[in-house]
This record gives structure tokens, C-alpha cells and sequence, in this order.
């Protein structure tokens, strides 16, 4: 896959897939605290495991398929088209833990909207996917999918090792590591998600979805989900 750029449309990219951008994407890290805290994982390994699976039977099936959709109908103007998208990326949480992850961060992202002056369709700033409104801001800053794609998975992914190297623990040069083998499942992902039409979004992680919902009652918690 070959993704190309102007140097505006990549700093905005670098803008809005950043770690210091104010969303909360660091609070949350679906599921994997409590797999941790029941010894489903348990090292380097695993968490790459655990991280590939989601990317590529999570993220490539429903986040990325939904912001190519998304941004598409932000391109023209379809607030219609986009309201039901959004419920759509909302109904793909099985979790109650989920969709918080997914709606805390799109609220975030609807706040800083407004102070970069970035309009969106949506009147309230709770129920708002976070892949919504990224791709609203991907469209206006006239950043390409390939590459809103690209920042998307990287910001996921990031954040899902940060989790990890706070919980397992794992060591900063372990991190380091693992976001240089899993880097190429990014492009993998994005490549796979090109091939789910609307019919056939949605994902089945069976373990995930419990763990998520076990965090929610579990006795100690780092995470909000």
C-alpha cells in the first residue's frame, strides 16, 4: 500500500493522532487490565498477541471501515448518512466499558472541535463516536483515509502498548520493541478493512467483551475500561 501526503495534511495527521492530544485515549485500555490481572497476559508475547487480534479482527473490521464511511460522507456534507454511521460504530460495543471507551473520547474530540473551530453535525456532545468525529476532522484538515487511517491504528495502538508497559509491566525498551514488530499489522489492517462493505461490520471477541465487562467490577483498576 502506498500512502501519499502533502506536508499540511501531515502535520495535521501528526496533530490529531498525537498522545498529547486531549482526548483521554491513554485512560482506557479495553479489556487487557483484567486479563492481565487474571494471567491471560502475562508478558511481551502475549500482549503482542492480544494487541494483533484486535487490530486485525476489531479495528479492521468495525473503527476502520466505519471512518472510511464516516469521512466520505463528511466530504459531502451528509449529516444523515453520518448520524446513522454513528450508531453504527456505537451498536459495534458490546461492552457498557466500550462505549464509554468510545463516547468519553468522542466527547473530548467534539469539545476541542469547537476551539479549532471545526463544525460538527452533532447538537449534544454525549452518544458521539470518537471514529465519528475523527473523520469529520480528517475531512476538514483534507487528510486522505489512507493516511487518517494510518494515524487512527498508530494512536490505538500506542496508547494499547502504553497500557501494557503501565500493567504487565513491561520495560520502555520492551515498548519499543513491540511498536516495531507491530507496526506492519497497521497497514495490514487498513488493507483489510477496505474489503468490509457496511453489511459486514462488526466484530465477535468473545474474551475481550468479558474481560471488559469483568473490569467493570473489578476490585482494582488503573484504567477506566
Amino acid at each position: 500500500m502506498v500512502i501519499t501526503t502533502t506536508d499540511s495534511s501531515f502535520l495535521r495527521l501528526l496533530q490529531l493522532s498525537s498522545v498529547s492530544l486531549p482526548v483521554g485515549g491513554y485512560a482506557f485500555s479495553q479489556g487487557m487490565e483484567y486479563a492481565i490481572d487474571q494471567g491471560w497476559v502475562t508478558n511481551k508475547r502475549d500482549v503482542s498477541d492480544w494487541i494483533n487480534l484486535q487490530m486485525q479482527q476489531s479495528v479492521a473490521r468495525v473503527d476502520l471501515p466505519v471512518l472510511r464511511l464516516c469521512m466520505m460522507a463528511a466530504a459531502q456534507q451528509n449529516t444523515a448518512r453520518l448520524l446513522e454511521l454513528n450508531d453504527l460504530s456505537l451498536a459495534c460495543r458490546e461492552t457498557k466499558e466500550l462505549r464509554l471507551n468510545d463516547t468519553a473520547m468522542g466527547e473530548a474530540l467534539a469539545r476541542l472541535m469547537r476551539s479549532l473551530g471545526i463544525e460538527s453535525p452533532f447538537k449534544r456532545l454525549d452518544d458521539i463516536s470518537f471514529v465519528t468525529l475523527f473523520a469529520i476532522t480528517a475531512t476538514h484538515w483534507s487528510i486522505r483515509f489512507d493516511v487518517a487511517a494510518l494515524g487512527f491504528s498508530w494512536s490505538w495502538l500506542e496508547n494499547q502498548i502504553a497500557a501494557a508497559t503501565k500493567l504487565v509491566p513491561l520495560g520502555q525498551t520492551q515498548a519499543q520493541e513491540l511498536l516495531g514488530e507491530l507496526q506492519p499489522i497497521i497497514t495490514e489492517a487498513i488493507s483489510a478493512s477496505l474489503t468490509i462493505d457496511e453489511e459486514r461490520i462488526g466484530a465477535g471477541l468473545p474474551a475481550i467483551a468479558i474481560a471488559s465487562a469483568q473490569h467493570e467490577t473489578q476490585y482494582s483498576r488503573l484504567f477506566r475500561s
